[in-house]
């Protein structure tokens, strides 16, 4: 709700520079990005506040240098720290041992802030999150696990097709699982992409080669040729479905052009809502 205000305001015009005047958020970058460094640091300074980037090269942490020293340290000059790095752990552990917010702005295990932002978007067209039918085709990966998350915390349905070796993190889905029982969320994971996207209100997918992995692209690319969302796939959607993708896509592998460029994607209304999804995250931890 936040976020959709922040939103609604911005585009009036209504300036919120005075949520977060005078605080600082420190990002950190072991892992590069577009959208995520753009929303976080554009955010930042349309609320009042003063964004400083750290890549891993700018900090000790780069250099051996342990997450309790980086906690405490950065917990005595910053407001807030983002970090979008390869590990969990060491998010979880900055927010552990530091004194101020940690947000987590991508893991290889979980992207959060992207869904934030997915459910803004499915919320704007479909005009509500409870019931909604989402499939996501394609490798079992950080997106997939915090579409889980997301979806069986507002109670959204979901089927999540994978190939065989590539399926979700087992725990991810039990915790999923967990919530779901509380929100009425019906979560079904299988190797049949036809099955997952048949009826579906959102059809979402990611690239099958995520950073670091490169080394398997070849591989990754043999094994996930069956589960490309093109004409044929998206059709089993309902007419009125939206497409989904977390970017950047690869047109001709996960996703085929006359999809993603297609009358039913949402991808740059998505990719925008990063900006107002983070921004109300930063203004409920920070202000």
């Amino acid at each position: 709700k936040l976020a959709e205000k922040l939103k609604d305001e911005n585009k009036k015009g209504i300036r919120h520079d005075h949520l977060l005047r005078g605080k600082t958020l420190g990002m950190i970058f072991t892992k590069s990005s577009t959208r995520t460094r753009v929303s976080f640091e554009v955010g930042m300074v349309q609320l009042g506040g003063y964004p400083l980037f750290l890549s891993s090269q700018d900090i000790q942490l780069g250099r051996g240098e342990t997450i309790y020293d980086t906690a405490k340290v950065l917990s005595r000059f910053l407001d807030g720290i983002m970090i979008r790095t390869f590990k969990q752990q060491d998010v979880e552990d900055l927010a552990k041992y530091g004194t101020i917010p940690v947000i987590n702005g991508l893991t290889d295990l979980l992207h959060p802030c992207q869904i934030l932002a997915d459910l803004l978007t499915i919320y704007e067209y479909k005009k509500k999150l409870e019931g909604i039918n989402i499939a996501y085709v394609g490798d079992g990966n950080n997106v997939a696990h915090s579409l889980l998350y997301g979806a069986a915390k507002v109670g959204a349905n979901i089927r999540i097709a994978t190939p065989k070796g590539y399926e979700c993190n087992d725990t991810v889905v039990q915790n999923a699982m967990e919530d779901a029982k509380k929100t009425g969320t019906i979560i079904d994971i299988s190797h049949d992409p036809e099955k997952a996207v048949n009826g579906a209100d959102v059809v979402y997918t990611d690239t099958w080669c995520s950073m670091g992995q490169e080394k398997e692209k070849e591989e990754r690319v043999k094994v996930f040729k069956d589960y490309q969302v093109n004409k044929k796939l998206f059709s089993k959607a309902k007419d009125d479905a939206i497409f989904m993708h977390c970017l950047p896509a690869y047109r001709g592998y996960e996703v085929t052009e006359d999809v993603i460029d297609g009358p039913g994607s949402v991808i740059f209304d998505e990719a925008e809502n990063r900006l107002h999804a983070q921004k109300a995250v930063m203004v409920l931890l920070m202000s």
